[in-house]
Parts: structure tokens; C-alpha cells; sequence
């Protein structure tokens, strides 16, 4: 069996997993409930499970600036540039963490970002700060382009070419 992560589509019998890794980091994300991630699911990119060594160890959203997505960071972007992929949310859970398996699918979600435009887009929480993200995210070539969010829930705006553009 390989090491290598493998992003699968999110099926309905794995919703009850990904509410629980959403609820369980919710302070880093947006709450999620049944209803949210059925809502979300059906005007997602990709809407992926990750898999590590034959065991589900995290999701990935990702969304396109088409989509009817209310979230006003994703608006955001979408004010901003034409062309991107949005990662939403990622998560790893911590018991699969500092295995390289974050890298290996972020190059995948970068790939897909490369075959779309020139754009990888997503935020992290600076007020407060998560550092450790902060720090994954510059180690791989993102870029602060603004902020957003008022005190207590300010959110840095990352942005990461994926291909040459011109």
C-alpha cells in the first residue's frame, strides 16, 4: 500500500467524519452543520476526503470564483481576481501530522490550480494568529495580498501562482 495521500471524492456515508473534524477545529474554520455541508458539496470544485496508509485522515473543500458561495472571504477573492481555485478548508487530522502528507496534498491541489489559472487563494486566521499555518503556508510560496475581518477574527489573504502567467 502506498504512503501517498490520496484525495477521493466525499460520499454521504462520510459526512458524519467531516462534520466531526469540522466541529472538532472549528475555531480555524467556519461552523458546518449536515445541512452547510450538503449545501457546500453541491457547488464545490472538489469536496475530497484524504486518505493516508489506508486510513481517512482529513477533507479538503476547494471552489471555483463561479460558484454561489456566501462566504465573504471567497467574495473577496472573487472581487479581486477572475481566475483562481479556493481552497476553503483542509483538515489533517492531528494524529496524521508532520508526515508530509499536508505537502504532498497541497502540490496536489496546486496542480489542479495550475490546470484552472494562475491562482491558488485562501486565508488564515492572523487575530488570532495560527502561526504553524502561517509559516506552512510562506514556506511554500504564498503571499499576503490584504486583510480582512474585524479585530478578533481578522483573516491574512493568501494568494500563490501556480503557473507562469503571460
Amino acid at each position: 500500500m502506498s504512503d501517498e495521500p490520496l484525495l477521493r471524492p466525499i460520499t454521504p456515508a462520510d459526512h458524519a467524519l467531516v462534520l466531526d473534524w469540522n466541529l472538532r477545529h472549528v475555531e480555524l474554520l467556519a461552523p458546518m452543520d449536515a445541512d452547510r455541508l450538503e449545501l457546500l458539496l453541491g457547488f464545490v470544485d472538489a469536496g475530497s476526503i484524504i486518505t493516508h496508509a489506508g486510513a481517512d485522515v482529513g477533507f479538503v473543500l476547494t471552489f471555483l470564483p463561479g460558484a454561489p458561495y456566501d462566504s465573504a472571504n471567497f467574495r473577496w477573492f472573487v472581487e479581486r481576481y477572475p481566475v483562481f481555485l479556493y481552497l476553503d478548508r483542509i483538515v489533517i487530522d492531528p494524529a496524521a501530522r508532520r508526515t508530509g502528507i499536508a505537502s504532498r496534498v497541497y502540490a496536489e491541489i496546486e496542480a489542479r490550480a495550475a490546470e484552472l489559472g494562475p491562482l491558488l487563494c485562501l486565508e488564515v486566521n492572523v487575530d488570532p494568529p495560527n502561526e504553524p499555518s502561517l509559516a506552512f503556508h510562506r514556506s511554500r510560496g504564498f503571499t499576503e495580498v490584504g486583510r480582512y475581518g474585524p479585530d478578533g477574527h481578522a483573516v491574512s489573504m493568501l494568494v500563490k501562482e501556480t503557473r507562469e502567467t503571460g
